[in-house]
This record gives C-alpha cells, sequence and structure tokens, in this order.
C-alpha cells in the first residue's frame, strides 16, 4: 500500500512541478504547453477577429470566459489532480504483468521518425474517434458529453470546454493504444501534440475553412460546427465525429455536411436545464436526468 501511495504523491508533485516550471520558462520550449496553449489560443482567435463566419456573433462570445477557464481546467489543474491516480494504475498493472511489451502487436521504435510520428498521430486519432462515438451512442456517457455540447455560440476555446469525465474515459484508452504500438511515444511527439491542439481550436473557431479536396481527410469548422447542431439527422445519435482526421467519419458513414452557412442552432433538446455555472457542470452527469 505505502508503494501507491508513494506513486501517487510523486506523480501529483511531478505533474504540479512541472507545470509550475512551464509557466516560468523553466522548462524545454517544445515540451511547454502551458506558454504553447496560449499562443495557439491567441493566433486563432486573432483569426475568429479578422475573418469572422458568423459575423454577427461578438468577439466576447457567449460563454467566453467560461470556456477559457475550461481550457486551463482541464488541460492542467484536472491533469495534476488526477495524474497520482494514473501512476497508481501503472503500479498496479505492472504487478499484474500488464506491460506495454506484453499487449504490443508493433514495434516501431526503429522505424524513421516521421512514420513513427504519423501512426502515432493517425492511432491516437482513431481511438479518439471511438471514444467520441460512445459518448454519443450510451446515455451514460452522454450525460458527461452534454458539457461540451451545451456550447451555444461556437468558438476555438468551445475545443477543451468538456466534463472532467472525458478524461476518464479517454486517457486509458489512448493509452491502451500507445502500449500497443509499443509503449512509448516517439521522441518528437510534441510535434503530434500541439498539432492536435491546434487543429482543435480550429474545427471550433468562428472561422470557415474547409481546406478544399483535404476535407475528405482533415476535419474542418465546417464540418464540426454540425457536430453540434441542435438538430440531427432522424435516426443518428450524432456525425462528425472526427477528431483531427475526418478520415474515419468517411469511412464510416457518418459524415453529414448539408450546407455551410453557419447559421444553425447548436446545443441538443433539452439544454435549457442544463447548469449555467462550472460549479453546477462539474458534477453534472452523476445524476440521471429526464431524456
Amino acid at each position: 500500500m505505502q508503494d501507491y501511495f508513494e506513486a501517487f504523491i510523486n506523480g501529483f508533485l511531478g505533474t504540479a512541478q512541472w507545470t509550475w516550471k512551464s509557466v516560468l520558462f523553466e522548462v524545454p520550449w517544445y515540451t511547454n504547453y502551458f506558454w504553447g496553449l496560449i499562443l495557439i489560443s491567441l493566433l486563432v482567435w486573432g483569426l475568429e477577429i479578422i475573418f469572422p463566419w458568423r459575423k454577427d456573433q461578438s468577439i466576447f462570445r457567449k460563454d467566453f470566459w467560461l470556456d477559457g477557464f475550461y481550457m486551463f481546467f482541464n488541460f492542467f489543474i484536472f491533469a495534476i489532480v488526477i495524474s497520482g491516480v494514473y501512476k497508481m494504475l501503472e503500479l498496479l498493472l505492472g504487478t499484474i504483468g500488464v506491460t506495454a511489451n506484453s499487449v504490443a502487436i508493433i514495434d516501431f521504435s526503429n522505424w524513421p521518425i516521421w512514420s513513427q510520428l504519423l501512426i502515432f498521430f493517425i492511432i491516437l486519432d482513431f481511438v479518439q474517434w471511438f471514444t467520441h462515438v460512445l459518448l454519443h451512442k450510451f446515455p451514460f456517457l452522454w450525460r458527461f458529453h452534454q458539457v461540451h455540447h451545451s456550447v451555444k455560440e461556437m468558438g476555438f476555446a468551445a475545443h477543451l470546454r468538456y466534463h472532467w469525465m472525458e478524461n476518464i474515459f479517454y486517457k486509458p484508452l489512448k493509452t491502451f493504444g500507445v502500449m500497443i504500438l509499443g509503449g512509448f511515444e516517439p521522441e518528437q511527439a510534441y510535434i503530434v501534440h500541439f498539432a492536435a491542439i491546434a487543429i482543435g481550436h480550429l474545427n471550433h473557431a468562428n472561422i470557415k475553412l474547409t481546406y478544399g479536396p483535404l476535407k475528405y481527410l482533415l476535419n474542418n469548422p465546417v464540418m464540426h460546427l454540425y457536430h453540434h447542431s441542435y438538430i440531427l439527422p432522424k435516426g443518428k445519435f450524432g456525425v462528425n465525429f472526427g477528431i483531427s482526421l475526418s478520415l474515419w467519419d468517411y469511412l464510416f458513414g457518418t459524415n453529414y455536411i448539408p450546407e455551410s452557412s453557419g447559421k444553425i442552432e447548436l446545443g441538443y433538446p433539452g439544454d435549457q436545464a442544463f447548469p449555467k455555472s462550472f460549479w453546477g457542470q462539474l458534477v453534472y452527469g452523476f445524476k440521471k436526468t429526464k431524456p
């Protein structure tokens, strides 16, 4: 038991110290996700201001500050809190013999770095796409995901507005995906992580981008806006589940873009009863709600 307690403390303190060092610019720039997130956010917000898709939408749109807080809460504060738990789980899995080598089906450590990054990116994106589908399909998971879909005006900061329980769902599956590929991240994995932040911000931004023929490969703001549509096609529990790649939606038939005006109602039926405060949303999902 003492080993698990020490793992928890070490994980918690290690993540907290790294985050604080990031704030003070005491970590390598390419691992500084604190200031990297701020820089990417300012750049995408600037594009929203200069090239607004929905011109009647305010620069400081509805819930702008709430979503801004969510960015730092989910990316840093919650990560610090939960990091100790993940260290305990790693120790437990190692104790019962579940290691990266025991489940790996591909060892790509000797591949060229560009191919490592590409495979890493594709695997993680598919795992997130699959998890995203589950969040919509099953009522228990959907109650937590409603936090993200309570956005009524879309902007870059909505990217990281989600219930903290989603980290609990995503993290183990993403970790398992990495374990299957040899159990490690490529040395330059920061490129993938920063690219995912930028793509996610753009997909939620008030900018009209479709990328031409690349729309069948890359997710984009027009496609993702319809993921947040209040009205879904009849018989669908969701559409356009892509995170960074739209490829999976086109492959599995979950793509849907009827038009591109950008003037659609966002949310979901019943969202008028959704808590407006962060603290109300923090505990939302644990109590079953009426459909």
